[in-house]
């Protein structure tokens, strides 16, 4: 019952923000007393801990599944985009905007984690992405890695993109060409604009 609790919350916290699913919507939606979720989770925010550290290891997990496969530097951010996509299920919410304003210490604590997972993850792909030939050999890899970071964390802010007719998803698409065609050789630029029309067909 505690994983089922678990992964429902996951679920309907993504589609619709942490702050705007309540304990008595999730238990309609399990069909299940409030009480029984207060028996495996202590409150609200013990729950929205749970679930924000299981989303983060399956994201870690899958990131790492693809970095497995081998692909070139620009396909691999690229799959990695499709996999944080993937959460993102209605693109009219914006749950990790409502797990800033109304649990920061809980998204605190998953930034720093992400932080670190993407410095690594960034930090390799554009060491060998220079490497091959599909990144420019002039970059400051630590400035790049840094502002691609930053635009990461920053594209999530409601109150910079509010004005803006951009779904979240569109927001990511947008961020990660416009980084990749930043850096990239016209080997990178060739490699991304396919990749692009396939994925547009």
């Amino acid at each position: 019952m505690k994983i089922d609790i678990l992964h429902k919350a996951a679920d309907m916290f993504l589609e619709f923000g942490f702050k705007s699913v309540t304990m008595d919507d999730l238990a309609t939606e399990m069909r299940v007393s409030k009480k029984t979720i207060y028996e495996h989770y202590n409150n609200k925010s013990d729950l929205v801990e749970a679930v924000t550290q299981h989303i983060k290891n399956q994201i870690n997990d899958e990131i790492h599944q693809v970095i497995a496969q081998n692909f070139d530097p620009i396909q691999e951010m690229i799959e990695i985009k499709n996999t944080v996509m993937k959460r993102l299920k209605n693109e009219k919410a914006s749950p990790q905007y409502q797990l800033q304003k109304y649990y920061p210490k809980i998204h605190e604590k998953l930034k720093n984690s992400h932080v670190c997972t993407m410095d690594q993850c960034c930090t390799e792909n554009v060491e060998r992405g220079v490497k091959d030939g599909f990144y420019r050999d002039d970059l400051n890899i630590v400035f790049v890695v840094r502002a691609y970071i930053s635009g990461m964390l920053n594209i999530k802010n409601e109150d910079l993109f509010k004005s803006t007719d951009l779904s979240p998803k569109q927001l990511y698409e947008e961020f990660l060409i416009y980084h990749l065609r930043s850096i990239t050789t016209l080997k990178g630029k060739n490699r991304l604009d396919a990749l692009l029309n396939i994925h547009t067909k």
